[in-house]
């Protein structure tokens, strides 16, 4: 049987010395799941636009199997009909796919579809507005939502996505990926997102140099499989320089020597497990992190933050300390955005007290890029900052830090103003991290980097000594640098999640009155829940105050808790040659890990109610 759609020797370039593409040749066939990546401006959306006919090559040619039915929805992307109810379901039908005029669709037409019913319900296109509210006025991301629930709800052999998790929250990458799974849909996906890349994908298309490479598996298997392939241009690069020393090195040893060459694989083995980097370090970082913060970072106390009519914290205490590693979740509107900018002092508190400690250097990356200077170029806005920069034990220059993140010394003299929204974005990164903070809050930094980028931020994140926190959609990066999760649910507190993302999701399953872990919700401005969890029945409003004064005792203990394992840790590292005084830490440590375990499970009790 013949591919889907198929392209043999393309190639197609913008006016520039090398093509974007040179000579490609490949093909999707029925029932494929293919994840594109690349570096930014390395021709990921212009590869999946030729494959959608949406661009024509310079040479080659495109060849889609007859009547093929097929979307593609792109990172732009232009909206028909009036109403969210006619972009979405106004051309699902054969009949209204050949007419120009979208028609009205009532509720238990669509409804009685199970595709188009599980869409709407999934990805909730109009939020709070409805169906009939206005495509006017709307912003890229609500239309991009509302564009590619229109191809979802559509009988396809083939679906095209370019970054289709950009504005969509944890649950609706969560539920995305899970209806791209359940259904027989062929899929190319260009994407940034390593967990729903890794999900979703049973292929990957790696865009390098004009050309693609291609994988079998998803995000995970990809990584192994290009680790491999260089360290096999590697070992037969370092062969051929030193292919002669060894030759005479064997010669000179004699024939008594041959016995040891099956010993070359073990050493060989040997260094590749060397080669692995050690986890995270988390007690040094700490403690490194108190030695330039002292106890206090930052602290809300007795905290209010309102928007409208809406109160998104409520009298809520909390306390940021050294070497914290926080990632914040929530749907989109929960106040993730504000909640970031009330701790770093952007935004003042509607009620209570925020206190920032006097160490304190604190570096907040937004989503806004207007405070780039377009006027210099690339080293320059960086020099702009500084010249020499001391991360974790390394010092590097404004040069070497810009070429980590994507700027080799053949751009670092591009005007600020020619680069593209990804190239800003990482700029923007490098210019933060070279006034040297203490105190990072990154508000979805994920957005418009590519997986390399991406590797190169979490390596460095991974190793920082400093306090963090992140808000993001992107689950791989949330889980990997960070230590400890919160939760606005809706109900005014910040919640503490043991369990991480997982539990979010869980819980959020529960409001939602779901058995399974699938979001209903994707972002926009749907409406946010009152409560965590729906209350017990009789339950007082006396007993509900006592089990939030009884959560707010259990994390002060814990808080404590966890300041003395860190102290017994040290001890425990000074007292490496002293038996008895090892034991007897030991079993001190011991008995706070199970009193802390106890009060974890107090927690999840009374933090239910």
């Amino acid at each position: 049987m013949p591919n889907l759609v198929n392209l043999e020797s393309v190639s197609i370039g913008f006016g520039g010395p090398k093509p974007v593409l040179d000579g490609v040749s490949l093909g999707v066939d029925t029932g494929d799941r293919i994840g594109v990546v690349g570096r930014n401006g390395g021709g990921k959306s212009t590869l999946v636009s030729v494959l959608g006919g949406v661009l024509t090559p310079d040479s080659g040619r495109r060849s889609p199997v007859g009547g093929l039915r097929m979307a593609l929805v792109g990172q732009q992307t232009r909206l028909s009909g009036a109403t969210v109810r006619e972009a979405v379901l106004g051309r699902a039908g054969d009949e209204a796919q050949r007419s120009s005029t979208p028609r009205y669709v009532p509720d238990h037409e669509w409804a009685a579809d199970p595709r188009s019913r599980a869409v709407v319900e999934g990805l909730r296109p109009g939020g709070d507005r409805g169906l009939d509210a206005s495509v006017d006025g709307l912003s890229g991301g609500e239309r991009q939502r509302i564009a590619l629930c229109a191809a979802l709800v559509q009988d396809l052999d083939l679906l095209v996505l370019d970054e289709p998790t950009n504005h969509l929250d944890v649950e609706g990458v969560g539920w995305l990926a899970e209806h791209l799974l359940a259904r027989r849909t062929a899929l190319v996906v260009v994407t940034h997102d390593r967990w729903f890349l890794d999900t979703v994908a049973s292929r990957t298309w790696e865009v390098v140099d004009g050309h693609v490479e291609q994988y079998e598996g998803g995000y995970g298997d990809w990584i192994y499989a290009r680790a491999e392939r260089a360290r096999l241009a590697d070992a037969a690069e370092q062969r051929r320089r030193n292919l002669a020393r060894k030759e005479l090195a064997w010669l000179r040893r004699g024939p008594q020597a041959r016995t040891s060459k099956p010993r070359y694989r073990v050493e060989a083995a040997e260094a590749l497990i060397a080669d692995v980097p050690e986890p995270r370090d988390s007690v040094e970082l700490v403690t490194m992190a108190k030695h330039r913060l002292g106890r206090t970072v930052v602290e809300l106390e007795d905290a209010t933050l309102t928007v409208g009519d809406r109160t998104l914290v409520d009298r809520q205490t909390w306390r940021i300390g050294p070497g914290d590693r926080i990632g914040i979740v929530g749907i989109n509107g929960s106040g993730k955005t504000t909640l970031l900018r009330a701790v770093g002092g952007e935004r003042p508190l509607d009620g209570g007290k925020r206190v920032q400690g006097t160490t304190v250097r604190l570096a907040h990356l937004s989503q806004d890029l207007a405070d780039l200077p377009l006027h210099r170029r690339v080293l320059q806005a960086v020099e702009d900052i500084a010249e020499r920069v001391t991360i974790g034990r390394h010092e590097q220059t404004a040069s070497q830090l810009a070429e980590r993140f994507g700027f080799p010394a053949s751009r670092q003299w591009t005007p600020v103003s020619e680069l593209s929204g990804g190239e800003r974005r990482r700029l923007q990164l490098v210019r933060l991290l070279m006034t040297e903070p203490n105190v990072l809050l990154l508000d979805e930094p994920t957005n418009d980097l590519d997986v390399d980028t991406l590797q190169q931020l979490e390596d460095l994140l991974d190793g920082w000594p400093g306090t963090l926190v992140v808000v993001s959609h992107d689950r791989y990066l949330t889980e990997r640098v960070c230590d400890r999760v919160v939760a606005l649910f809706g109900d005014g507190r910040i919640t503490d999640l043991p369990g991480g993302i997982e539990e979010y999701l869980r819980r959020r399953a529960a409001l939602e009155g779901r058995s399974e872990g699938l979001p209903r919700s994707a972002g926009g401005s749907q409406g946010v829940p009152r409560s965590t969890t729906p209350a017990e029945p009789g339950r007082s409003e006396a007993e509900r105050r006592a089990a939030r004064k009884e959560v707010a005792r259990i994390e002060r203990r814990l808080e404590r808790i966890a300041t003395e394992e860190t102290r017994l840790h040290e001890q425990l590292a000074a007292a490496a040659t002293e038996p008895d005084r090892l034991l007897a830490l030991d079993a001190e440590l011991r008995a706070l890990v199970s009193e802390r375990e106890q009060l974890e499970e107090a927690w999840l009790e009374n933090a239910v109610e």
